[in-house]
């Protein structure tokens, strides 16, 4: 078993940042990915910002430019750094890690951007 847990969240005003953590632990052998969705209320969870296996990066179009995806290797630990906050970021954000066959997620924290 893998747990995630997170930090970082909270009430931001519009143009402001917070910066997320997701430190891992457990039975941790070869993560193929881990990075950062997130979901508002009423609509579907979606990707934000991942590493994949072959360390690349992805961001999804609506951060690009605003959020940046780093890591610490040896704490086994994402991080987000969310710059530029809008109103529409306004979200549960979820760490998430996927270690073949099985995808883990952490609790999630809340991130709140008021305009």
């Amino acid at each position: 078993q893998v747990q995630l847990v997170e930090s970082g969240g909270g009430l931001v005003q519009a143009g402001g940042s917070l910066r997320l953590s997701c430190a891992a632990s457990g039975s941790i052998f070869s993560i193929n990915a881990m990075g950062w969705y997130r979901q508002a209320p009423g609509k579907q969870r979606e990707l934000v910002a991942t590493f994949t296996s072959l360390s690349s990066t992805y961001y999804a179009d609506s951060v690009k430019g605003r959020f940046t995806i780093s890591r610490d290797n040896a704490k086994n630990t994402v991080y987000l750094q969310m710059n530029s906050l809008k109103s529409e970021d306004t979200a549960v954000y979820y760490c998430n890690l996927v270690q073949v066959p099985r995808t883990y997620w952490g609790q999630g924290t809340q991130v709140t951007v008021s305009s």
